[in-house]
């Protein structure tokens, strides 16, 4: 097959988090290539008409969408497959329509609530302009951890974005006040204490696969250092975030049930916002054991450093075994 592989086009002031589409374009270029595929590049930005030409001079039979934002903002990334849709181009990936609705995590936890699956409560969202309501005083949880409404690779997390039960009376000010600098839109969700795992799903011939479970393991942290994946532990290599919060696959007898409520969940999910491709869902567990979905994730990083490679190949799959999966699993369905 000719394959466009597409990403968001990058400018000089690109953040790091941005720059890191450009290994995962490069990764799925030389997989698709190895597979016997003919590829192309494109980048793609708000110039919606000149990438429709793009394609049209292409001429491709399926593209790998790896665009991730546009304009610098996750709330515009449904725009290019909406695109493809309305040129009846097939892609490999999440639907636009699955692709707003984790992309807008506000939206996703409505979405979770609504069907049964356990999402931490939350205020908001805010955009600004007014200021939200409150739950009553006894629904406060000990901490809540203020989050932006669009942006993923987590943009705007730190140990700022905390804030006190006792300080609850003043979270819709505070949610006002950092809603532009989170994208315009933010929220407010119960911290869940406890331990942190992302669970990747990758689609096949015969249905999605959750591929082992993996959790983040914060050493070295003081206990009054805050256990999150924030900003500097993703992107700061300088950063003792970066170097002391690696993935672990391997578990005990005593994490057995934990795992398998895991995938179920992860599995429901995926098909509560009818994914396709592949996907991640993040987790916190609490003290009490239970699990809480943070973030559906319909596009995750597929650099080959990122976690899902590292879980494609803990479940024993090459990478180039697991494009081959997410492209042929678009012929079923299309």
């Amino acid at each position: 097959m000719r394959i466009a592989v597409v990403h968001n086009a990058l400018g000089d002031q690109s953040s790091p988090d941005e720059q890191d589409v450009l290994v995962q374009a490069e990764a799925v270029t030389a997989a698709l290539e190895r597979l016997g595929h003919a590829t192309v590049r494109l980048t793609c930005d708000l110039n919606l008409a000149a990438v429709r030409q793009q394609l049209e001079h292409a001429r491709p039979d399926l593209v790998f969408n790896l665009v991730e934002s546009l304009a610098g903002t996750g709330r515009l990334l449904h725009f290019f497959p909406s695109l493809l849709d309305a040129l009846h181009l097939p892609y490999a990936g999440a639907s636009a329509e699955a692709l707003f609705l984790t992309s807008n995590k506000a939206v996703a936890k409505q979405r979770l609530s609504a069907g049964g699956l356990p999402t931490p409560a939350w205020v908001g969202p805010c955009d600004g302009r007014r200021l939200c309501k409150l739950p009553p005083k006894a629904q406060w949880p000990a901490r809540w951890i203020v989050k932006s409404v669009w942006e993923h690779a987590s943009i705007g997390l730190d140990a700022k974005a905390l804030v006190a039960a006792a300080d609850t009376p003043g979270l819709p000010e505070r949610l006002r006040q950092r809603a532009p600098e989170l994208g315009g839109h933010c929220f407010a969700e119960a911290f869940i204490e406890g331990r942190e795992f992302n669970l990747s799903v990758l689609d096949g011939p015969q249905g999605p696969q959750v591929l082992p479970p993996a959790e983040i393991v914060f050493e070295g942290y003081a206990d009054d250092q805050v256990k999150i994946v924030d900003y500097s532990a993703k992107w700061d290599e300088a950063s003792y975030a970066y170097h002391h919060t690696p993935r672990r696959f391997d578990f005990g007898a005593e994490d057995q049930d934990l795992l398998r409520r895991l995938e179920a969940l992860a599995l429901a999910c995926w098909e509560r916002f009818d994914l396709a491709g592949y996907a991640r869902v993040d987790f916190r567990v609490d003290p009490a054991g239970r699990p809480w979905v943070l973030e559906i994730n319909a596009n995750p990083c597929i650099a080959p450093d990122a976690g899902f490679a590292a879980a494609i190949e803990r479940a024993g799959l090459s990478y180039d075994q697991a494009i081959q999966r997410i492209v042929a699993v678009v012929g079923l369905t299309a």
